[in-house]
């Protein structure tokens, strides 16, 4: 950890909970602070507390695959309130968004207009963004929250019958395994081709995509298999995990309107595949 460094990241890739526990011992020790990418981390629990409260601040993706949707854009949670009036700022241009004099939010709640004799409403404490939600990203969210529950117990259902079926193919495909400390948040499938295979990451996509089940590839190590870190100076093979899920892994859905059938169905063309590649 070199001494500029401010914060770790921790990613909860497809709805599994990163070590916390470790990572928040470490950011302890020397300082930093902690912030979760909960993006596809809905639902997910690490020794029975929410992901999204395990550190300083976590951002949650709102897209459209996931279970609480905007179809754009995401939330950000903190429980720290000076962080989240920097959050305010920071998403409206950089202006203050707290009363200097009375501490309360700008809008109906504040009880001064004016602090100093000056009207203070556009002051701009820091460089910002233009990155608020419009009222119908907003309303498609608040319906999304609505039936969050009901859609992540169905969700979840689906992932743990088609990790099931991944299972049977082991090793030569793998999938993620659950510690009795955590809840998966039920995201995606991924699936891993293991080294003893006979077939690589790209037949399987082929092979899935013939029989309409469509597939997504797993992320790749962004300093060595992305283009756009390159300048980072990183070698292909210093991150020797990260790169083989790159190009070994691919995810599919568990969407909550897929049911027994569908498992099956998903079920009996791995099962075909495999056994054209023994």
């Amino acid at each position: 950890i070199p001494p500029r460094t401010r914060a770790i990241l921790a990613v909860h890739l497809m709805g599994k909970p990163a070590d916390m526990k470790r990572l928040n011992e470490i950011a302890r020790a020397r300082n930093l602070y902690v912030i979760e990418d909960a993006a596809e981390a809905h639902g997910a629990k690490y020794w029975g507390r929410n992901v999204g409260t395990l550190g300083d601040i976590a951002a949650f993706s709102l897209y459209v695959a996931h279970i609480i949707t905007s179809v754009e854009g995401g939330m950000v949670t903190t429980s720290d309130p000076h962080l989240a009036d920097v959050l305010r700022s920071l998403r409206s241009h950089g202006r203050r968004c707290t009363c200097r004099e009375c501490g309360l939010p700008r809008g109906g709640t504040c009880r001064r207009r004016f602090a100093d004799g000056a009207d203070t409403r556009f002051e701009f404490d820091r460089i910002g963004y233009s990155a608020k939600m419009n009222e119908l990203e907003a309303a498609v969210g608040l319906g999304g929250m609505e039936n969050f529950h009901a859609v992540l117990s169905a969700r979840r259902k689906n992932l743990l019958a088609m990790m099931d079926v991944v299972e049977r193919f082991a090793p030569a495909l793998r999938t993620i395994t659950p510690e009795k400390y955590e809840l998966l948040g039920p995201h995606a499938l991924p699936i891993i081709v293991g080294e003893s295979a006979q077939f690589t990451r790209d037949d399987l996509a082929m092979w899935l995509n013939e029989y309409s089940i469509d597939s997504r590839d797993l992320f790749r190590s962004m300093p060595t298999q992305c283009p756009g870190f390159a300048y980072l100076g990183h070698k292909s093979g210093a991150f020797p995990n990260a790169e083989y899920i790159g190009t070994h892994g691919l995810h599919v859905g568990c969407h909550q309107d897929i049911g027994d059938a569908e498992i099956e169905f998903f079920a009996q063309t791995l099962e075909a595949f495999v056994a054209a590649h023994q």
